[in-house]
């Protein structure tokens, strides 16, 4: 009895090089993703592509790998162990992980290859030698212990990932500055490399030459590899998990409603589905989650129009968990002998791969708009129907026509009523014409206005939306021409529809930072302000930051901060750093207007603390017209924040009885580069 409890301790000791090997490179793969993609999103605009991009290098990098630990298998452990210590010794010298400025772009280039380019040369050999891990060890854990099923470890990696993801943003982020978390992860990684050295040891000294120690009194005939059609299945299953997941994401943070971190709910449910059904058979019930899917698939088609924020996000994040389930619960049902491990890694990784390029990276070159997630669940219909058998098939069948059905509907509502829709690396740019009371265009990107236009001529030139004669840049504008009614320079981060350029005279200088082309494309042909506008106008092309960052000083009199993604602030627009440009291009008794209009974020104290640093006096203007519902419809509540020296400005009239004065909030340190906490400012 004793001895035989003994054997089990020293069977649970044995396994735990493996599992603290595995567990530390699954965290720090999750881990490197939020922290290298803080570093860049300010170089490309804050944009969502950013990430869904990132998310491409991330599953290529760990196909390479897995295709790594699935090849090396054939050298043996101790070739392959020794190879794999000196790749992990090589990599050390690639630390820190902090992207070089050399990388940022200048506004012409394609931001996808370059964000590619710049992953692979800052975090490439160590991210893909971590991806290594998770089959690596499992081979070198089977080949040791051939009567222990080695399939839990990969439960216990999703579980790590799963523990990097929500611990950033709720312990890292609030505490450490990007270059701390740089470092910081540089040094785990340096105990993972030490760490997966000794694993390594420890299976060549257990192994030997010969066959494993386990095997060695049993001789164990090899398992049949499994066939090309189970291959192509797990690829199947794999991929239709990693589009859902993209596909929903791209619909709930752009179609529906850009709330701040909405991202990680989609991205926590893929994961936990993994650790689920890896781990043990009870948490999978087929005949359960098959019929979950079969009732939740075509519930997901029919709601596509919604724009309801909670019905949207409670429907669609429990479709993607039973489809999650299903695609990874076939899997776990369906995964080989661990003597091909490797191989069914492998599949899992490429079909991962697949799924994320097919949705980031083919869907903005084929689609004109966020169409994603009606293919995507018309494809997991057809996957359902596959996967039934018997009478099941009929009902498979009618899922498959009503999500059909469904899907189809939902993408002529998308596009109905749309003169124009564009899509780039930036999001999904619209026009729609409203013929009622008086014709009017509106521009909107992902589900946002971004500024429109009356139409017919005796209404051209005529400000409307967030920027009409009682909002804050109408006001300004107005306080301006009584006390400086000279000619001025005018530069606006953001184009939208150039609204703005309405506010032009004879003798202005109007210049617009856009990042987007295709916004200045459809600004220029659907919009006639820049056109129509006495003032003189350009368009520099690349993000605003860099693009000032690389001019001499403009001296503006007039700086508006009006750059959006969909509803999201990119936040490299209101840091330290930021504001000291911003300065720097300003005339000394120049204007800063930010855009302060937004549904999730509360710009006002973060401002307010960037403006106090500088010496500069921060007051809020909000315009509500009580005329929303009435003949002026194109105008819309919004709030500026307008930025000075000036106090004798800010006394003018047309200010002075609407411009309140923001409270500080001792509690909020100033935004940094390195350094902000998103979480501190939602509303």
């Amino acid at each position: 009895m004793l001895s035989t409890a003994a054997h089990g301790v020293s069977a649970r000791l044995s396994v735990l090089p493996y599992a603290l090997t595995i567990f530390l490179s699954a965290f720090l793969l999750f881990l490197v993703q939020p922290i290298i993609a803080k570093q860049i999103l300010p170089w490309f605009g804050g944009s969502s592509g950013v990430w869904t991009t990132a998310l491409v290098f991330f599953q290529s990098a760990l196909l390479a790998g897995y295709a790594y630990a699935d090849a090396t298998t054939r050298l043996g452990v101790r070739r392959q162990a020794m190879l794999h210590v000196v790749l992990l010794a090589a990599s050390l010298v690639t630390l820190p992980i902090l992207a070089s400025s050399a990388w940022k772009p200048h506004g012409d280039e394609e931001p996808v290859l370059r964000i590619l380019l710049l992953l692979a040369a800052t975090i490439g050999l160590p991210y893909f030698l971590l991806s290594t891990t998770t089959p690596l060890l499992q081979s070198w854990y089977w080949r040791r212990f051939r009567s222990a099923v080695p399939y839990r470890l990969f439960a216990l990696s999703n579980f790590a990932s799963l523990l990097a993801l929500l611990g950033f943003p709720v312990l890292l982020e609030p505490w450490f500055d990007l270059a701390a978390l740089g470092w910081g992860w540089s040094a785990l990684y340096t105990a993972f490399v030490a760490t997966c050295a000794v694993t390594g040891y420890i299976s060549l000294k257990t192994a030997g030459e010969g066959e494993p120690l386990a095997a060695a009194a049993t001789h164990v005939e090899p398992a049949a590899a499994p066939t090309a059609s189970t291959q192509l299945t797990w690829l199947a299953l794999s991929a239709m998990g990693s589009v859902m997941l993209l596909a929903v994401t791209n619909h709930v943070t752009q179609n529906v409603a850009s709330v701040p971190f909405l991202w990680v709910l989609p991205l926590s449910i893929y994961l936990l589905t993994f650790v689920l059904t890896f781990d043990h058979p009870r948490w999978y019930r087929r005949g359960v989650f098959v019929a979950a899917l079969a009732g939740v698939v075509p519930a997901m088609a029919y709601l596509i129009p919604s724009l309801d924020l909670k019905l949207a996000a409670a429907v669609f994040f429990s479709g993607l968990f039973c489809a999650c389930m299903f695609c990874h619960g076939e899997l776990a049902r369906m995964k080989p002998d661990p003597g091909h491990l490797t191989r069914f890694y492998l599949m899992l990784s490429v079909g991962g791969a697949l799924g994320a390029v097919l949705v980031a990276i083919a869907a903005p070159l084929v689609l004109p708009g966020y169409l994603e997630v009606n293919i995507a669940l018309v494809l997991l219909a057809l996957l359902l129907l596959a996967r039934m058998g018997g009478w099941t098939r009929a009902l498979g069948l009618a899922v498959v026509a009503l999500t059909g059905y469904f899907a189809v509907h939902g993408a002529r509502e998308y596009v109905k009523d749309t003169r124009v829709m564009e899509r780039d690396f930036y999001g999904v740019v619209r026009t729609r014409d409203r013929s009622e009371p008086v014709p009017y265009r509106a521009m909107l990107h992902g589900g946002i206005v971004h500024g429109g236009q009356l139409l017919g001529a005796a209404f051209r030139n005529t400000p409307s939306d967030y920027f009409g004669p009682t909002s804050g840049y109408g006001r300004l504008f107005s306080a301006l021409n009584a006390v400086r009614p000279g000619p001025r320079k005018v530069g606006i981060i953001g184009l939208g529809a150039g609204v703005v350029a309405s506010y032009g005279r004879a003798g202005d200088v109007f210049v617009f930072y856009e990042i987007s082309p295709r916004v200045v494309g459809v600004a220029s042909r659907e919009f006639s302000f820049l056109r129509d506008t006495p003032a003189r106008t350009g368009v520099v092309l690349g993000d605003g930051r860099l693009s000032l960052e690389r001019e001499a000083p403009r001296r503006y009199d007039v700086l508006g901060i009006d750059a959006f993604a969909g509803d999201s602030i990119p936040m490299h627009l209101v840091t330290r750093e930021a504001m000291a440009l911003y300065v720097r291009h300003l005339a000394d008794d120049g204007v800063i207007v930010f855009q302060a209009t937004n549904r999730y974020i509360d710009l006002l104290p973060v401002v307010k603390r960037l403006a106090s640093e500088f010496g500069m006096e921060a007051v809020i203007v909000s315009d509500a017209p009580d005329f929303r519902s009435g003949p002026e419809y194109w105008l819309s509540s919004t709030e500026q924040i307008i930025v000075t020296r000036d106090r004798g400005l800010l006394a003018h009239a047309a200010l002075a009885d609407v411009a309140k004065p923001i409270a500080d909030r001792s509690d909020l340190k100033t935004f940094t580069d390195a350094h902000h906490n998103l979480f501190r400012i939602l509303k």
